[in-house]
């Protein structure tokens, strides 16, 4: 009787690949996991290709056996996987020694370490889109009404500047009406008296 099978620890969206006994220390090959976390695939294995670190072409192949393990035993789409984690971990280390003066000899630690590789399927960052354009189309809103009151806010400033306008001519008009009104009474007024003066000024002659 065989052993009961083991539930899998991953999402029905993962897969996963471990390479081990990989010839570098755990240090130096964290630098080149964090060329690929969070990238999409392609884009990961464009780099990995590219990358002047003498590790990274394991790395690389780790990546393409994740990428294998998703369409084969999972059924996912190839274009669609992101490296979602690239955990590091410490493996057997060999120790060596190295011949030094009077006879002594110091120790040399030749470091391996291993990888995951999980990749996922981008099913959470589809639901996520149409929830921030919902976000969006507030702020859009709230614009359209403020440039609907815009047009509001002119048009009222314009009436206040008409009103203003039309005041002064009233004064204008009410200065000038006054002022005809004053040279007519002065005018009236002239007459009565040169009237006046005419009787003293006969009475005058009348005397020489």
């Amino acid at each position: 009787m065989g052993k009961p099978k083991r539930e899998r620890s991953l999402a029905d969206n993962e897969a996963m690949a471990v390479t081990k006994n990989l010839r570098v220390s755990p240090r130096k090959l964290n630098l080149v996991a964090g060329l690929i976390r969070g990238k999409n695939v392609e884009h990961a294995l464009a780099d990995l290709e590219f990358s002047r670190k003498r590790i990274a072409q394991d790395v690389r192949k780790c990546v393409m056996s994740a990428v294998a393990n998703a369409e084969n035993n999972h059924s996912l789409d190839v274009n669609e996987l992101v490296v979602a984690e690239a955990h590091v971990g410490k493996n057997l280390v060999m120790k060596r020694f190295h011949a030094r003066g009077r006879g002594r000899a110091s120790g040399i630690l030749k470091p391996f370490s291993q990888i995951t590789v999980i990749v996922r399927e981008k099913e959470e960052e589809k639901s996520a889109k149409p929830a921030k354009k919902k976000a969006v189309a507030k702020p859009e809103a709230g614009a359209k009404a403020k440039k609907a009151a815009k047009p509001a806010k002119a048009a009222a400033s314009a009436k206040g500047e008409a009103t203003k306008e039309k005041k002064p001519v009233a004064v204008k008009k009410t200065a000038k009406a006054t002022a005809t009104a004053k040279s007519q009474s002065t005018k009236e007024k002239k007459p009565a008296a040169a009237k006046k003066a005419s009787p003293a000024k006969k009475a005058a002659k009348e005397t020489e």
